[in-house]
């Protein structure tokens, strides 16, 4: 039968698997890859194997598989209707691919391919679409296969405009990472190519605007006219405005939505215009502007915490809701947003309240762009440094010996 099945090329189908007895022989690495579509497609999975490792343990421990810890006896495959077989034993191997064969069950064998009456396709899913990929012997270039249709769909770089997805009038808070447009998330990269409109922030991934299709909308948030309005105020009157004309509609912004970007402030708006709203969290520069400088916030025996205040308003300021005194008394790291232009009052209120002033300090601008550059200090140095150098916003702080400690490439 094997040999007659690999002279024809394999019958692509999908297995509907919810509540079907599944048997998987063997809980090494090949296990541990395929298990979590098998329990995500509601399979009744029965795992049989002396041992296991410890990611298949945890499924084990969490009940989402059933693991009897033993070897393959002959009647394991009874009442199933699709097994996995992937032991370090041949002839245990050739007996449950026997077994199958006999009782008409599918069965994938990890170590034989061509005894298999069945093999796993290489997979991805994208909003509700799954992509299936066989190139016969050539598992690698299943995968590349794979991993291009999947990201052309998630990006929106395969379909064409009008075999878009279906979308809900709408506005999604979409945070765009600190920058380099590799850095957003897949899901901000999907509704951006969905998008009708999209408000943009100066602080966003501005190369990802170049592409959007023509009939977009790009808004540059700094531009709206604000009238009697507040920026802010604008702002959102501008998403509920297209939003409820029945676009699809993207406010794109700098970071994370909620560190520092007023994500909420325009979500409550949307809420009280009854306006639906989607977050979708992004990478925060408060640590990956640091990574990328070669600064781990936190590192074993350095550092157990770091803090992120946001330094637009100076520690003198009664408008500050910052209690600097109590962070110079911290031993962790400390991470400023928008402090450029008061480095020097942070640094000295901290030195009065405590904090050593040798204590390291870098500022990284422009971080993870082409643009990017990092300038260290110590805390009594780093107002006049910031000055001396001319560093500009965008730029993060990091004050904390944590900066002391970098990779050989960031030295």
């Amino acid at each position: 039968m094997a040999e007659h099945a690999a002279e024809h090329a394999a019958y692509p189908v999908g297995l509907r698997l919810s509540g079907r007895r599944v048997v998987v022989l063997g809980a090494g690495q090949v296990a541990q890859r395929r298990l979590p579509a098998l329990v995500a497609a509601g399979a009744d999975v029965q795992l049989i194997s002396p041992s296991a490792t410890p990611s298949v343990e945890a499924m084990a421990d969490a009940g989402e598989i059933r693991w009897e810890r033993r070897r393959y006896q002959a009647g394991d495959l009874a009442e199933a209707w699709y097994a996995l077989i992937s032991t370090d034993d041949p002839e245990a191997n050739a007996a449950a691919s026997q077994e199958a064969e006999d009782r008409r069950v599918w069965c994938v064998r990890a170590d034989d391919a061509e005894a298999a009456t069945a093999w796993t396709p290489a997979t991805g899913r994208s909003e509700g679409v799954t992509v299936a990929v066989l190139t016969g012997r050539d598992p690698r270039r299943s995968a590349a296969v794979r991993d291009a249709i999947v990201e052309g769909l998630r990006d929106g770089s395969i379909a064409a405009p009008h075999h878009r997805r279906p979308h809900t009038p709408g506005v999604a808070l979409v945070g765009g990472g600190p920058g380099d447009p590799d850095l957003i998330t897949v899901r901000g990269r999907r509704l951006l190519a969905e998008a009708d409109v999209v408000i943009a922030d100066r602080l966003g991934p501005r190369d990802l605007l170049a592409e959007l299709p023509p009939h977009v909308e790009v808004i540059d948030a700094a531009k709206i006219p604000y009238g009697r309005f507040m920026a802010q105020e604008a702002i959102n009157n501008a998403l509920i405005e297209h939003a409820k004309a029945g676009k699809a509609v993207v406010r794109l912004k700098g970071g994370d939505p909620f560190v520092f970007g007023r994500g909420m402030e325009e979500a409550q708006a949307l809420a009280a215009a009854g306006i639906p709203c989607t977050v979708v969290p992004g990478i925060s520069s408060t640590i990956s502007v640091p990574g990328a400088a070669g600064i781990p916030v936190t590192h074993r025996g350095v550092a157990h915490e770091f803090t992120v205040v946001s330094g637009h308003v100076a520690p003198d300021d009664e408008r500050s809701l910052v209690d600097w005194p109590a962070l110079a008394k911290l031993r962790g790291t400390l991470v400023v947003l928008m402090g450029v232009e008061n480095s020097g009052a942070i640094a000295a209120k901290l030195i009065e309240h405590g904090r050593p002033a040798d204590t390291p300090a870098a500022v990284i601008q422009e971080g993870t762009t082409a643009a990017q550059r990092r300038v260290d200090a110590t805390l009594a140095t780093l107002g006049e440094t910031v000055r001396a150098e001319g560093v500009r916003p965008p730029a993060v702080i990091v004050i904390g010996d944590v900066v002391a400690v970098a990779a050989p490439t960031h030295r």
